[in-house]
């Protein structure tokens, strides 16, 4: 993380030195246009993309604990989808008002993702529950659905829009952190700050999780009340993210595997490992995208895509040899 964070730093259309960099961040002698290329441009991308990996890696590990299903994340099923379409129904209404949204506004859109990603979250349960239990390919092939599902909803709603605001939607419902900015910050910060610490005291709770419903209720578990917390915080953290970011997906499947290949399966070292997993594949993500193809662009989105479908892929091949 350190040596993406000093490749961003120095790296770009505007190359500065590492001791030009340091006299910026403690203030020796600072100049207007080394302020201006790393207090606006890309110091708010390093830590938004950060931010973003952080909540997205911690948040698959609640989901893939919660459900019992490896191959679970919140895009796969469904719910940075569902967030995105509630995000871009707000900004549907902020036609030619999106570059200049207030702090309000910018505040305020972490919850509609709330509402939408909680939204598709209860489709996907009301769907996958058989027999007073959540089955787990039910879950999955659900999640798949709703996400197409909200996908067209939010793709009719940009083709509504003008020009100039179809164009930026679709760059950020693709995963992008181009737009980063102090506002976005303070917009997911209180978000993670909040309901980080709310997983990290029920990581045993995720432990428990493992076993089957009767041994759940067994050590006196209330398996549905506790499920509700979880999700509820999982969701929330994926809505702040979605809220900045865009659709950014494959960052919950893959950071969970890693960590229980680094540090083993207790949940209590798993939640914190995913998110500096997560936080180091947006950065990375991120620089690539910004340099691979200077001046131009790739959404972090996308390159993490070309990453995580092979990755996905290779998991389904892995459960089914198991099977």
């Amino acid at each position: 993380m350190l040596v993406t964070l000093y490749a961003g730093l120095t790296n770009g259309a505007f190359d500065i030195t590492v001791k030009d960099v340091i006299s910026t961040l403690l203030r020796i002698h600072p100049k207007p246009d080394y302020d201006l290329v790393i207090f606006e441009f890309r110091l708010p991308r390093i830590v938004i993309a950060a931010l973003v990996g952080t909540g997205l890696g911690i948040a698959g590990a609640v989901i893939q604990g919660i459900t019992r299903n490896g191959l679970a994340d919140p895009g796969i099923l469904g719910i940075n989808a569902g967030a995105g379409t509630a995000i871009v129904l707000f900004l549907f209404f902020y036609q030619g008002k999106i570059k200049g949204t207030g702090l309000g506004a910018i505040m305020a859109m972490p919850l509609f993702g709330l509402v939408g990603g909680l939204a598709a979250a209860l489709l996907i349960y009301a769907f996958s529950w058989k027999n007073g239990r959540l089955e787990p390919q039910r879950l999955l092939l659900t999640g798949i659905a709703i996400a197409s599902g909200m996908g067209a909803i939010s793709l009719f709603l940009t083709l509504k829009m003008n020009a100039k605001d179809f164009e930026m939607v679709a760059v950020w419902t693709s995963g992008s952190i181009y737009n980063a900015n102090w506002k976005y910050i303070l917009s997911i910060v209180p978000w993670l700050a909040l309901l980080l610490p709310v997983i990290m005291r029920k990581t045993y709770i995720l432990d428990l999780f493992q076993l089957d419903e009767d041994s759940l209720r067994s050590v006196g578990v209330a398996s549905e009340k506790e499920k509700a917390v979880l999700l509820l915080a999982g969701i929330g953290i994926v809505s702040a993210c979605v809220s900045v970011s865009g659709g950014i997906g494959f960052i919950g499947l893959m950071a969970p595997h890693i960590a229980k290949r680094l540090v083993g399966g207790a949940h209590r070292r798993v939640v914190p490992v995913c998110g500096v997993i997560g936080a180091l594949m947006v950065m990375v993500s991120d620089y690539i995208g910004r340099m691979l193809f200077a001046p131009a662009e790739l959404p972090v989105g996308i390159v993490i895509a070309i990453i995580g479908v092979p990755y996905f892929i290779f998991l389904l091949y892995r459960s089914r040899m198991r099977g």
